[in-house]
């Protein structure tokens, strides 16, 4: 088995596919597109989810990329071996192009071959759909890895929680997988000890996903006439295995890193338990934040969507900073090593380095001041609390109003010789979970992803409105932040840097309805990435070298995945009904068509 750095392995897995026909495409940012459903791109297929629903990728059908990704689920987790909320997924997919012979062969060769990782084939498991109702066992599969050369008791049949995948919704594409585990030499925990065990025996490292169904309203599975595959290999996990490390944190990856958490702190990694996870925290929530603040639509530190994870990181941060004894501001100077050890893969986090020290420096002095109000709140509720115990919903209030964390909550009062009812905490916190997210799928019902009418024909309209802006605030630093559409309304969020006056929208909405009357065609061109900057398309980033190009006469030319009405005058009458701020240096328009 090689030993590879996680440069080399990225190479590495990228010209296996470039040799095999992909077209190799640029990570998307981590703030999706025109998907109202999830706050980050949590996975490799979540920017490409359009053209896996049958639209037509500029690159062709074969494509390959390394995608930056978001997962916040396990952020409380994050200190341990193996979690981390920013992390590299790498990639190949076929739309509608080979399926399961090819997908099954070629992750065959890239395990084992020896120009490629090498992987003992001994230490390699796997497992296949075991099948459910109408849903057949997928032997295609499992005869595929004997075929080429697997050990078939190395193989193993698994239910749906292990070996399916979607849909994403109650209706859609979906399908089984396999998964690729490797043997850790770890002893078994028991007789029932398989791929799939959470004892750390196996670790996965890949899985091919075989979309070959559409579930319909009613239930029903119905072969997809275009069968897609859909990979995901996670680049911190196989690095680890690689390079025979018991932590994604032990890899190159993080070296850099943590050196400078150490040099700031004047404490080693691994000198205890405590300061290892002190060390994994700050390494991990300081990447993910460097990220997040430099990605091509930034996020910046706020109390709602995006901002509030990433505050809610950069804060967890600052804590475990205190408790290693780093001196104020140390964060922006993790953050800097960050971007020496991804700028030249990602120059996005490069290109933004002052922004991203400057918000770091500011969120820091923030906390600070919200620690000794929140610290003052914790003298009033130690006073009048009773039986000596903090009931979890004040604890929250703490958490929730002041952004005083848990752990400050718990220690200072034991510092009183008072306890912390946790578990009521951690009920209300769950409370305030359920209602958040029952109050996001409320929101974002609808959303763009369903390629209805309406929400195409708003999605033009976002293209006229960012036209409009630019023209009439007269800046062409004006761009889209995010938007999110659902068939009542569009919300876009620009970046400006104050109020825009009642008569500047005025003028904007003229501008919109003017394109609108004027019936111009809505053309699509696929060109060379480069052409399409000469002629002036608007894009904030790369959708690959091939892209497509969506222009309304002489109104608007953006680069865009679509989808669009054919016409402006299919789009009705623009009105703006709300221009607010969204975050510092960010405004936000709601507008309808009616």
């Amino acid at each position: 088995m090689k030993t590879l750095t996680t440069k080399e392995l990225r190479e590495l897995y990228l010209r296996f596919f470039k040799e095999r026909g992909h077209a190799i495409i640029s990570s998307s940012p981590l703030v999706p597109e025109n998907d109202p459903t999830a706050l980050f791109t949590m996975a490799g297929m979540h920017p490409l989810v359009p053209y896996l629903l049958g639209a037509k990728h500029p690159a062709g059908s074969r494509l390959a990329d390394v995608q930056k990704c978001v997962r916040t689920g396990d952020i409380d987790e994050v200190g341990d071996a193996s979690h981390c909320t920013f992390f590299e997924m790498l990639g190949n997919w076929s739309l509608g192009d080979y399926f399961k012979q090819d997908a099954i062969a070629w992750s065959w060769e890239f395990l084992t071959g020896a120009e490629w990782l090498g992987i003992d084939k001994d230490k390699l498991y796997f497992t296949c759909f075991a099948g459910e109702g109408e849903l057949p066992r997928d032997t295609e599969a499992h005869d595929r890895w004997v075929e080429m050369g697997a050990d078939p008791s190395h193989i193993f049949y698994l239910g749906r929680e292990h070996n399916w995948w979607g849909p994403a919704g109650q209706t859609g594409p979906c399908g089984p997988d396999t998964e690729m585990f490797i043997d850790t030499g770890k002893e078994p925990c028991g007789e029932g000890c398989f791929p799939g065990c959470h004892c750390g025996k196996y670790l996965e490292i890949w899985n091919d996903v075989f979309m070959q169904y559409n579930k319909t309203a009613d239930g029903k599975y119905e072969p997809l006439a275009q069968k897609n595959v859909d990979t995901g290999m996670g680049l911190e996990r196989t690095v680890a295995t690689l390079q025979g490390v018991g932590s994604v944190y032990d890899t190159d990856a993080f070296t850099g890193i943590l050196n400078r958490i150490a040099e700031l702190s004047g404490k080693h990694y691994g000198d205890s338990p405590e300061v290892t996870k002190a060390f994994r925290i700050i390494a991990d929530h300081m990447r993910t934040a460097t990220f997040m603040l430099g990605d091509q639509r930034g996020v910046k530190p706020s109390n709602v969507d995006q901002g509030y994870i990433l505050r809610r990181i950069i804060r967890r941060a600052i804590r475990y900073a205190m408790q290693l004894g780093m001196p104020e501001m140390s964060l922006s100077r993790v953050a800097e090593t960050v971007i020496e050890t991804y700028g030249d893969i990602y120059p996005e986090i490069r290109e933004h380095r002052d922004l991203i020290v400057t918000e770091l420096d500011v969120e820091e002095k923030k906390f600070q001041r919200t620690l000794v109000q929140g610290t003052k709140e914790f003298e009033r509720i130690k006073n009048h609390t009773e039986n000596g115990l903090i009931d979890g919903v004040t604890a929250f209030h703490l958490f929730d109003t002041f952004g005083f964390p848990i752990d400050f909550t718990v220690e200072l009062a034991k510092e009183n010789g008072l306890t912390v009812d946790v578990e009521g905490y951690r009920a209300a916190f769950a409370e305030h979970q359920a209602k958040s997210k029952a109050g996001a799928e409320q929101k974002f019902k609808g959303g763009l992803a369903d390629h209805s009418e309406i929400t195409t024909r708003l999605h033009s309209a976002t293209h006229l409105l960012q036209a409009g802006l630019r023209k009439v605030l007269n800046d062409e630093n004006v761009c889209q932040k995010g938007s999110n559409i659902t068939p009542e309304r569009l919300r876009f969020d620009f970046s400006f840097p104050r109020k825009v006056t009642p008569e500047e929208l005025r003028e904007v909405e003229k501008f919109v309805n003017d394109a609108i009357k004027a019936d111009v065609p809505i053309t699509c061109e696929e060109m060379p990435y480069e052409e399409a900057k000469a002629r002036g398309a608007i894009g904030l980033f790369t959708y690959g070298d091939i892209v497509k190009v969506y222009t309304m006469g002489e109104y608007s030319c953006e680069m865009c995945g679509g989808p669009h009405a054919s016409r402006t005058g299919e789009l009705g009458v623009f009105k703006i009904k709300k221009e607010e701020a969204s975050s510092s240096g960010v405004r936000r328009i709601k507008a309808v068509l009616e």
